[in-house]
């Protein structure tokens, strides 16, 4: 079986008979999604799935219902409410909880990008990266799925395999020699060595290590060592170092940086040693919100049938790595019935597996938009709903994080009046005579605000630091900021704080105006409520994409 079945060849291959059609054709679309980099327009999606434009419509419609695309014109983009998806199989793995911690130190350390990855079928994919910020750095992502024999963790899975697994392998080899199955790293231009592979996997087998010495592209260099389940001594995943030869040759990284990754894997399996019992944690309620909707409310290009059955992988997480099909039903309030031909269709799909009675999530599940997606920052997540609140208000909308004593742009939506606030991203103003400034101001405890000189700007700007305190004490309780034209005559603003999962403003959302289109109390009454929708929908949308990934704020 290949290492990455193409969605349209497993769809048309022997399908049970009980599987669900719209359930392939969303997968599909997906796939394809994820495939180009997050986004393809109407006709490409076409074109990639060999379906019929009517039912790209549909699908993209209903996707886009569910929020995890976004339709753009003839475009769709992938949204970062798909990562609920991803995330499901990251919490049920638990693998990226426990260890992440210790790869992201090893990085520091080695000042190197560390790498955990988990075998897939003949393949790897990533479930955590600590990369490094440099020229040439590691552009894998979450979920990028690579060829076994082309990595460095690749022979340390394949030291279990079976005959049977051997057999899928070299099938895939003669089918795709040149990897063009494998969209996250270039074609193999040189045909591997017969043999080459299982000299590397016998090396494993004795050494305990394996290295990737420029087999996916010339200059990166890796090596990896197993981390093994304290009670059944198997694989469960691989750390890897990984650089580059202008920094270490391979036998570099396997002479001086290989004793310290050994060490680190023997501190994560002590981890996994003492990690307590799965919590039991309950599973979410009322996921099945299309079922209790009329078709009415839904829209005729809705399909029921592909939501419910996307909700299906949403049953498992934490505490819930191993469902029965009653569970399932349970955890989604759909029937039985349509919960078990969901997951026989995934299992058809390769997202699910089955064993005796219980149903568990596979890796495949990352690759419904979860590579392009981990690579999202705060801006790109919160750009569409501003341009959708500035639609809303006719007004301008900016996001901006606080930098020393400035606040600095980091997005903005203009509207098109013919006075406007004019102003680019990377704009820097003083933090505590705007808006957005002492939102974030006021999210600080007293003495770690750092406030600068105060300066008067206008005849109303606020400098008596007494003053400002009290200010900044309101700004807190009220949970917004609105500034009277305290940084500019004529300019009113008023803003509220976007919070991560761990409740910090870590950046804020305003609308200014022109004071003469808006009164004080017409922007508390009329653009306020706006304008803590959209932060309350830039929140949800972070939450889900910060699970398990580092989201970039600027």
């Amino acid at each position: 079986m290949p290492a990455k079945p193409e969605p349209d060849a497993v769809a048309a291959s022997v399908v049970p008979a009980e599987a669900v059609t719209p359930l392939i054709r969303g997968v599909a679309v997906l796939h394809r999604l994820t495939e180009a980099g997050g986004t393809l327009s109407l006709s490409g999606l076409e074109r990639a799935t060999g379906l019929a434009r009517s039912t790209v419509d549909r699908v993209t419609a209903t996707l886009a219902r569910m929020g995890y695309v976004r339709l753009d014109g003839r475009d769709v983009f992938l949204a970062p409410r798909l990562m609920e998806l991803g995330n499901a199989y990251l919490a049920a793995l638990r693998l990226p909880a426990l260890l992440d911690a210790r790869a992201d130190a090893l990085a520091d350390e080695l000042d190197e990008s560390v790498s955990l990855a988990v075998a897939d079928r003949d393949g790897i994919r990533f479930i955590h990266q600590a990369t490094r910020r440099r020229a040439m750095s590691l552009s894998f992502r979450i979920g990028d799925l690579l060829p076994a024999e082309r990595t460095a963790p690749g022979p340390l899975f394949a030291t279990e395999w079976t005959e049977p697994d051997w057999q899928a392998w070299r099938r895939r080899r003669t089918a795709d020699p040149e990897d063009r199955s494998f969209p996250a790293v270039p074609p193999r231009e040189v045909p591997g060595a017969e043999g080459d592979f299982e000299r590397r996997v016998a090396a494993a087998r004795e050494y305990g290590w394996a290295l990737d010495d420029q087999l996916i592209e010339p200059g990166l260099v890796a090596v990896s060592v197993p981390v093994r389940d304290p009670r059944t001594g198997r694989v469960v995943c691989a750390a890897s170092v990984v650089s580059h030869t202008s920094r270490h040759t391979a036998a570099d990284l396997r002479d001086t940086l290989l004793p310290r990754l050994r060490t680190a894997v023997r501190a994560m399996e002590d981890d996994l040693r003492a990690a307590p019992p799965r919590k039991g944690e309950a599973a979410p309620s009322g996921l099945a919100t299309w079922t209790g909707a009329s078709k009415q409310e839904l829209g005729r290009e809705f399909v029921e049938s592909l939501a419910r059955g996307l909700t299906v992988l949403t049953a498992f997480g934490e505490g819930r790595s191993a469902l029965t099909l009653t569970e399932v039903a349970q955890a989604t309030g759909l029937a039985r019935a349509t919960a078990r031909r969901a997951l026989i269709t995934y299992e058809h799909l390769g997202l699910v597996r089955a064993a005796d009675r219980f149903f568990e999530l596979t890796p495949r599940v990352l690759g419904l938009g979860f590579p392009p997606l981990s690579r999202t920052t705060l801006p790109e997540i919160a750009g569409p709903r501003m341009a959708e609140l500035a639609a809303r208000v006719h007004e301008s909308t900016s996001l901006s994080v606080l930098s020393g004593t400035d606040i600095q742009y980091t997005a903005r939506v203009a509207t098109g009046r013919v006075m406007s606030v004019n102003l680019a991203v990377g704009t820097r103003l003083p933090a505590y005579a705007t808006s957005m400034g002492r939102v974030l101001l006021a999210d600080l405890p007293e003495q770690d605000r750092t406030l600068g000189p105060l300066r008067p700007l206008t005849a109303h700007t606020v400098t008596d630091p007494a003053a400002l305190a009290a200010v900044l004490d309101e700004v807190r309780a009220a949970g917004h900021a609105l500034v009277d034209e305290e940084l500019e005559e004529g300019l009113r603003s008023v803003a509220v704080p976007v919070r991560d999962r761990a409740g910090r403003a870590v950046a804020a959302l305003n609308v200014a105006m022109h004071a003469a289109r808006h009164s004080v109390q017409e922007c508390v009454r009329d653009i306020l409520p706006e304008l803590r929708r959209t932060a309350a929908l830039v929140e949800a949308d972070l939450h889900v994409a910060g699970r398990f990934t580092r989201i970039p704020v600027s």
